[in-house]
């Protein structure tokens, strides 16, 4: 692990003082973009990260609460930017696994904080993370996820080649 720095091409936010982003999707109706702004900053420990999304009422279930599609898919996007963040070598990778708890209701209208933490880098690339998201301090899914680097993000898979 190095020490935290912020990904490739993040800059300050303009709406959101002290975190930083990408400067919004490239593609708006990409899947990614449904999330809606994301943005980091390194957490008050060496390792650590927060990543936030604001959920709005698009992203409800039918119930009220935030829909757990859209709860993993945050989670997911929140592993690779708070991974590169916390100190993660830079480097495309692919999810391997990603285990989601849901522990409470997370509401439209109040920021998620994923708090996450890269808990060891292998020299092959494979990074192990964890953490939690929360609104207003209470926590509401936990997480762990496996990264692994791959050197040809839109050619065969590492296992595939010749």
């Amino acid at each position: 692990m190095s020490e935290p720095t912020l990904p490739d091409g993040a800059e300050p936010h303009p709406d959101h003082d002290g975190w930083f982003w990408w400067g919004g999707w490239r593609n708006p109706d990409s899947f990614a973009a449904q999330i809606g702004d994301m943005v980091f900053k390194p957490g008050d420990a060496p390792g650590t990260a927060i990543v936030r999304m604001f959920p709005e009422e698009r992203h409800l279930n039918p119930g009220g609460s935030i829909h757990g599609g859209c709860v993993m898919s945050f989670i997911d996007m929140a592993l690779f930017a708070g991974g590169f963040v916390a100190g993660m070598e830079r480097a495309h990778y692919v999810t391997l696994d990603c285990h989601t708890r849901f522990l409470n209701r997370g509401r439209a209208g109040v920021p998620l904080d994923a708090h996450v933490t890269l808990l060891r880098q292998t020299p092959g690339g494979i990074a192990f993370l964890t953490g939690h998201a929360e609104q207003e301090g209470t926590p509401c899914y936990g997480f762990t996820g496996t990264l692994k680097r791959v050197r040809d993000p839109r050619g065969k898979g590492d296992d595939d080649r010749k």
